[in-house]
């Protein structure tokens, strides 16, 4: 009988392409390819591109099984920057109504008067924030039971509202999820169409309007990526069989199954470009290279990253679109320029680029798909950068209709066609340079000190415009660079991040006392890896606390060790230097917040 050849898939679903990649696990060959994304169903370019690259993988093999597809998608992270009533309801403690209006005092960087700054529409209109008796301490003592009376009401209303979605948060959950569990199981009784998302399991953390906001996107994302999901699952199962195990890429670069992404879809936003930092990761621990910007620049987008010492650099803030969501996850800056990007002369004059994107459908112009506007695309291929086909040869470029796009934004600025063609290439770099001074000037470092890597559909051809505008001496362009994103699917372990909010001065609370947090975060890990299959002899556990000046409002991260049961002290883990980067080089990563700190603390360095 022959023997037969396994296969690991990564699929990238990209705003413009769809990239897979199949390694063959006896010998680690890799197979790549692309197909055009399709918007309307994603799905549909999931199942067009696992059977691509099974037919040109598998192509002479006797008998061949796929171990494992792992997937990389924007869907949620497409929810969450579409401005549009998503249909959501908010439960909150009595008194708490106005949560998403008080928000936070502070402005976008830019809005020195706040008078001139408008705040982003709200995610829940007024009418649909409902209220529920009772309330918890900050310890998690009931100081009032809660009113099932006003939750039963309050799900009523929900109902004859006709919302789909339900975002609860309570005050102090974190400490004491009982009543939120409780609402959970009022609202299924009375309304047992509606999804639910509760603070208390998408962000266990203080800080309300942060807690508040986080459990209103996951809600948000929550039906559209369970309908996306069940038919991605249905699409893999048809193309590689289906008892192949699917796995969606997180956020925190690691990944999950299939089914506990419908559950924790937040966790999904942003997934495809954390694997391009992976991919990134790999190629720079094969070059010996410690200090690298990662961009990954596609149809629609680019990310950019940092890498130092060989690993991501990590964070637990991000800002989608025009909400700050906090979730652990790999650093990353996102600017709305890619090779699709349209250009366009605005109100005053002046020449842009993005962030509306052309995308597959209809795409740049050179497409001859119906597109009527000028990309970046169209540009490079007017000056001569690209060939005349594609994707394999598949496809083909119109350079006539470029040349037509980029006449009339020459006509509008008073150019010659080879100065806006130029010009369009000029804005989109310094887009996409602001974004890595951002990640690098912004908070202390010099690019000119880092090599970039460049990949994604248009990365490498645009990195040699970024080195210039940045003064960066070394670029790096990895094999198949169009499939990078996909390259780091196909190469990452499973990761979970469990946070738990412990309020207490260093010096008063005993050690066992947070140690006992760390083993019950360890024991749901544990659980949850259970469930995942994870091997007993490939977990390893992380822990990390965040502590801060006693009055302060800010903290810093630092790794923490093993604590004693009884007796001793916790005080020298305040001497240990902050945690610039966790490496994703276990299966599970524990951390949690232990807040207020002594005032004494002292660090060197």
């Amino acid at each position: 009988m022959a023997a037969e050849t396994q296969f690991r898939i990564g699929v990238d679903t990209g705003g413009t392409f769809t990239d897979v990649i199949a390694v063959r696990q006896s010998d680690g060959t890799l197979f790549s390819s692309k197909v055009p994304s399709t918007p309307s169903d994603p799905s549909q370019a999931l199942l067009a591109g696992v059977r691509r690259i099974l037919g040109e993988a598998a192509a002479g093999a006797s008998e061949s099984r796929v171990s494992a597809v792992i997937h990389g998608t924007t869907v949620a992270t497409n929810v969450l920057l579409e401005r549009e009533d998503h249909n959501m309801g908010l439960l909150v403690t009595e008194g708490f109504r106005f949560i998403l209006e008080i928000a936070r005092q502070s402005v976008p960087e830019g809005y020195g008067n706040s008078f001139f700054w408008l705040k982003p529409p709200r995610l829940v209109p007024a009418d649909r924030v409902l209220e529920a008796g009772g309330r918890m301490d900050f310890r998690g003592r009931a100081l009032d039971p809660l009113d099932e009376s006003s939750v039963r009401a309050a799900a009523r209303r929900f109902r004859d509202l006709g919302v789909g979605t339900v975002g609860v948060c309570l005050l102090h959950a974190y400490a004491n999820p009982a009543h939120e569990l409780r609402a959970r199981e009022i609202l299924a009784e009375e309304h047992p169409e509606c999804f639910v998302s509760l603070s208390c399991e998408v962000l266990p953390e203080q800080q309300e309007y942060e807690r508040t906001l986080s459990t209103l996107m996951d809600a948000a994302c929550k039906p559209v990526i369970r309908r996306y999901i069940d038919r991605a699952a249905d699409r893999v199962g048809e193309a590689a069989g289906g008892r192949t195990p699917f796995l969606v890429m997180k956020s925190n670069g690691g990944v999950m199954s299939a089914r506990a992404a419908v559950d924790r879809p937040l966790a999904t936003a942003l997934s495809g470009p954390a694997a391009g930092v992976l991919a990134g990761a790999a190629l720079v621990a094969a070059a010996g290279l410690e200090k690298v910007i990662t961009f990954d620049a596609g149809g629609t987008s680019t990310d950019v990253s940092v890498i130092e010492g060989g690993a991501p650099v990590y964070t637990t803030r991000a800002t989608l679109g025009h909400y700050t969501v906090k979730i652990p996850m790999i650093d990353i800056v996102t600017v709305g320029t890619g090779g699709g990007s349209i250009a366009w002369i605005s109100a005053e004059g002046r020449l842009r680029v993005g962030p509306r994107s052309a995308g597959a459908d209809p795409g740049p112009m050179c497409y001859g798909r119906g597109g009527e506007e000028p990309a970046v695309t169209d540009a490079e291929l007017f000056l001569g950068r690209l060939p005349d086909k594609l994707v394999g040869g598949e496809l083909p470029l119109d350079r006539a209709r470029s040349e037509d796009g980029i006449g009339r934004i020459a006509a509008a600025q008073g150019l010659r066609p080879e100065e806006a063609a130029r010009g369009i290439l000029d804005v989109a770099a310094w887009n996409q340079a602001l974004a890595i001074r951002q990640m690098t000037v912004n908070r202390g470092k010099d690019p000119r000190e880092y090599a970039l890597i460049a990949f994604g559909g248009a990365g490498p051809l645009m990195a040699a415009d970024i080195a210039d505008v940045l003064g960066v001496g070394e670029v790096i362009v990895p094999p198949d660079p169009g499939c990078g994103s996909a390259m780091g699917l196909v190469n990452v372990d499973l990761r979970n991040d469990y946070v738990r909010t412990c309020i207490a001065r260093l010096d008063e609370i005993p050690p066992e006392d947070v140690e006992g947090v760390f083993q019950e975060m360890e024991r749901q890990a544990g659980a949850d890896l259970d469930a995942e299959d994870a091997p007993e002899d490939a977990r390893m556990h992380r822990r990390s606390a965040d502590f801060r000046y006693y009055g302060e409002g800010q903290e810093m991260t630092v790794e923490f060790p093993p604590l004693p049961t009884k007796g001793g002290s916790i005080a020298d883990v305040l001497e240990r230097p902050p945690v610039g980067s966790m490496r994703p080089t276990s299966h599970n990563s524990v951390s949690t917040t232990a807040a207020g700190p002594r005032s004494r603390w002292s660090t060197s360095g």
